[in-house]
């Protein structure tokens, strides 16, 4: 075992150095949900905006940095999740019989958050079997025609996959739960990240839940927006 691995099997097996990877893999999520959001947004701007930014997704690097992102987001993600039930599962081991309630309600909250977390890989599987893996659907042959007569050439039609997708009701009332889910997450763990980071000063745990609940709701409803307008309003059909 050389240097290397030798300081990362000890990061690892470190408490501190799991929450450490937790915080960090926490703020990645954070950016990429803020940046998902703006794209997935341009949705109400029309089919050739919204098609043009999925374009320009997945031809960028030449195809190449969709599929970093994606496979960079899912290490963070099995990181994340891994680190944090070895983290409850050590808290909960380590916990006396007789301790004090603000330690049983803090492990109430471990819990949910765990349970939370794994109904947000759950949805992300989904979400990635739904909409990039097209498993169960044949979004895949859908061409945006206005563009293929302007300009003859072909694109995939992302917008039309968005609209049919969340026009079936199972599907956004899994999205709804999914990202309610996600939001009472980023809630309680907006606030943790920046705290395991050093951010500890009162004034800073203010902010930063502030900040928190700011961000969660925001991400909330900017998400939920899209399937909503959809499904109840017929956006799109």
């Amino acid at each position: 075992m050389n240097a290397l691995t030798r300081s990362l099997s000890f990061f690892w097996h470190s408490s501190i150095g799991r929450k450490i990877l937790v915080a960090l893999t926490g703020l990645v999520f954070i950016g990429f949900l803020a940046g998902h959001l703006t794209g997935n947004l341009l949705i109400f701007a029309g089919r050739e905006e919204f098609n043009d930014y999925a374009l320009f997704l997945h031809t960028a690097a030449h195809g190449g940095l969709v599929w970093v992102a994606r496979i960079g987001l899912l290490a963070s993600l099995v990181i994340h999740v891994l680190a944090t039930i070895s983290l409850v599962r050590e808290n909960r081991a380590a916990r006396e019989p007789y301790a004090h309630k603000a330690v049983i309600q803090a492990s109430r909250s471990g819990r949910l958050m765990i349970w939370s977390g794994l109904t947000i890989f759950a949805f992300v599987i989904y979400h990635l079997l739904h909409f990039t893996f097209r498993v169960g659907n044949n979004y895949g042959s859908y061409v945006d025609q206005e563009f293929l007569a302007k300009t003859q050439l072909v694109r995939p039609d992302a917008w039309r996959m968005v609209i049919e997708g969340f026009s079936w009701g199972p599907a956004v009332l899994f999205y709804t739960i999914a990202l309610t889910l996600l939001c009472s997450h980023l809630h309680h763990g907006f606030g943790s990240a920046f705290q395991t980071l050093g951010y500890r000063s009162k004034k800073a745990r203010a902010i930063t839940d502030t900040g928190g609940k700011i961000f969660a709701f925001a991400i909330w409803a900017g998400f939920l927006s899209i399937p909503m307008a959809i499904y109840f309003f017929h956006f799109g059909r």
